[in-house]
């Protein structure tokens, strides 16, 4: 079972535009964990990121991080802003002038690693222009970008990770400004959630309840960086630690989101479109079980409403299973079942069961889910 999520601050993502309909993110607080990712083109081409970004919101990512390196990438930044469907996180690290321009762009949040901008009076600019334009700072620790002389004394460690990001936080709170998330990332799961865990521990103990960002960083490429993801961001956020997070993969970023999305919904915490329930086959089958649940998959990519939809491949284990789904699909030999509840709705010729299914599909979201009635189609 679920413990509660931990308290923490709630923080209001927003790009400085001006506009009325400006895209609006809480983080923290009781509001849904946030599902983020990052661009991968050159910044300064805004039009290319604009289409990454538009990309990434269209599968569900709710903030979108872009890096801010230098000038040109400064340039691109204001139409990026002015443009984008979701808050923009502009991520900075060495200089100052860049975080400064991002603020001046009108960016939803800067990620920040203070210690990286050496200069106090730099630091001390960047963060008092973010406070007078309400823009929060996360704090954002590596494995990699660890304060020198803490990484002397303690090596690399979740301890040392902590300390790096208390430092980082006391420099914000030293020049009045409290809206800060903290991540604290390493390549791997156990150093991750043991940093996670002493830091939420900490700033309990001193009732400063920052949200946190969860990720593994370098995680790896699309299988095992979603494996990696996947048990440490599923062991934190079960135990109620965690208020937006971001899958790192060694691939397009448009493959971060569904791995965001399939991590909320496996533990109950986000809806989002289908959860499929499949088999994984065995001698029964007398279809292809592979073959009937991709062709799920492209009937779920028409509509986002959070049907349950179990996939069997025989008639033996498809009533059972469709008693924990909204509706099932047992397939057999040229021809298939499909249930509701377990109840046998009826049996259909292969060539017409997939219209069949999506039909049925159509009454459930009208009886169980009718805030997504205007993704029906088929049904009246």
């Amino acid at each position: 079972m679920l413990r509660l999520r931990r308290k923490s601050n709630a923080i209001e993502l927003f790009n400085k535009t001006g506009k009325e309909d400006v895209k609006r993110v809480w983080m923290g607080g009781d509001h849904p964990v946030v599902v983020q990712s990052m661009t991968t083109t050159d910044t300064a081409d805004a039009d290319a990121t604009l289409e990454q970004i538009y990309g990434l919101a269209m599968e569900g990512c709710e903030v979108v991080r872009v890096t801010v390196k230098d000038p040109p990438d400064a340039a691109g930044l204001p139409a990026i802003v002015h443009r984008s469907p979701v808050p923009i996180v502009a991520d900075i690290h060495f200089d100052h002038r860049m975080a400064l321009a991002a603020i001046e762009a009108g960016v939803a949040k800067l990620r920040l690693n203070p210690g990286n901008i050496r200069d106090p009076k730099k630091v001390a600019e960047v963060v008092l222009a973010a406070k007078a334009r309400g823009i929060p700072i996360r704090v954002g620790v590596n494995m990699g970008s660890l304060a020198p002389d803490i990484e002397e004394r303690l090596g690399h460690c979740a301890e040392a990770m902590v300390e790096s990001a208390l430092r980082h936080i006391e420099m914000l709170e030293a020049h009045g400004h409290g809206d800060i998330a903290v991540s604290l990332k390493a390549h791997d799961v156990i150093t991750t959630v043991h940093a996670y865990r002493l830091m939420d521990a900490r700033l309990r103990d001193r009732n400063t309840p920052y949200p946190l960002h969860l990720g593994i960083t370098e995680a790896g490429l699309l299988r095992d960086g979603t494996i990696k993801s996947s048990i440490g961001l599923g062991i934190l956020l079960f135990e109620g630690i965690g208020d937006t997070i971001r899958v790192s993969l060694a691939a397009d970023p448009i493959e971060e989101v569904p791995v965001c999305w399939g991590i909320l919904k496996s533990l109950g915490l986000r809806e989002k479109g289908f959860d499929i329930t499949a088999c994984p086959s065995c001698g029964r089958a007398e279809i292809s079980v592979l073959d009937l649940g991709r062709s799920v998959e492209a009937i779920a990519k028409l509509y986002t409403a959070p049907v349950k939809v179990a996939v069997m491949g025989c008639v033996v284990n498809g009533p059972g299973e469709s008693k924990m789904a909204d509706v099932g699909v047992a397939g057999g030999k040229g021809k298939g079942a499909i249930y509701r509840a377990g109840a046998l709705i009826g049996t259909y010729p292969e060539e017409e069961l997939l219209g069949a299914l999506r039909v049925e599909i159509e009454r459930v979201i009208l009886e169980k889910y009718p805030a997504y009635r205007h993704e029906v189609t088929l049904v009246t």
